[in-house]
C-alpha cells in the first residue's frame, strides 16, 4: 500500500503542468468528449508505465544494490530539477484527431509519456519499491487524478491553482525522496 500511495502522490504532483496534462486540455476542447478521452489517458497511462515499470523492476536485477541506490538517489534529485521547469506542447498531435476521441488519446498519450518526467519517476519508483503492480497502480492513478479535471474543467483550472507553488511541491518531494535514497534510509522509510 505505500508504494501504491507513494507513487499516486508522486506522479499526481509531478504531472501539474505537464506535457500531457497541457494535452488533456487540448484534447478536452477539440473533442468535447470527456469519457473517451479519459478512458484514453488510462489505457496509454496503463501501457506506458507497465512498461516502465517492468523495466525498473529489470532495472534492480541487472545493477549492484549500492550502484542502484546512487543511480535513484540521482535520478530523484533530476526529476526535482526537472520537475521546476514547465512543459510545452509542440503541435504535431493534430494528425490524430481524425481517429476520434479515444484512439487520439491513446496515441497521442502513450507517445507523449515516452521520456517524461512521469515515466522517469515509475522507472525508479519500481526499481526501488519492489511493487511493481502497486507502483503501476499508483502512478496511472496519480496520472487520472491531474488528468481528468483537466479534461473536465479545463482552462478553469489554471486560473485557480498556483502552479509554480505545484512545482516546488513536487520538485522538493523527489529532493527528498532522493536525499533519503542516498543515505540509504529510502527503503527503511517505504520509499
Amino acid at each position: 500500500m505505500e508504494s501504491f500511495l507513494l507513487s499516486t502522490i508522486v506522479v499526481a504532483l509531478a504531472e501539474i503542468g505537464d506535457k500531457t496534462q497541457l494535452l488533456a486540455l487540448l484534447l478536452a476542447a477539440k473533442f468535447r468528449k470527456p469519457i473517451p478521452i479519459i478512458f484514453g489517458i488510462l489505457v496509454a497511462t496503463l501501457a506506458n508505465h507497465a512498461v516502465a515499470g517492468a523495466l525498473g523492476a529489470w532495472i534492480t536485477t541487472a545493477l549492484s544494490p549500492q550502484l542502484m541506490r546512487w543511480i535513484l538517489g540521482l535520478s530523484f534529485m533530476a526529476m526535482a530539477l526537472w520537475a521546476l521547469y514547465p512543459d510545452k506542447i509542440d503541435g504535431r498531435d493534430h494528425k490524430y484527431a481524425r481517429y476520434g476521441a479515444f484512439l487520439s488519446t491513446v496515441v497521442v498519450f502513450f507517445l507523449a509519456e515516452i521520456g517524461d518526467k512521469t515515466q522517469v519517476a515509475t522507472v525508479a519508483l519500481a526499481a526501488q519499491q519492489s511493487a511493481l503492480v502497486a507502483v503501476v497502480m499508483g502512478t496511472t492513478l496519480g496520472m487520472l487524478i491531474a488528468n481528468v479535471p483537466a479534461v473536465y474543467l479545463g482552462h478553469r483550472i489554471v486560473h485557480k491553482a498556483s502552479i509554480k507553488w505545484v512545482r516546488v511541491v513536487a520538485a522538493l518531494m523527489f529532493f527528498i525522496i532522493g536525499l533519503l535514497t542516498l543515505a540509504g534510509l529510502g527503503s527503511r522509510l517505504g520509499f
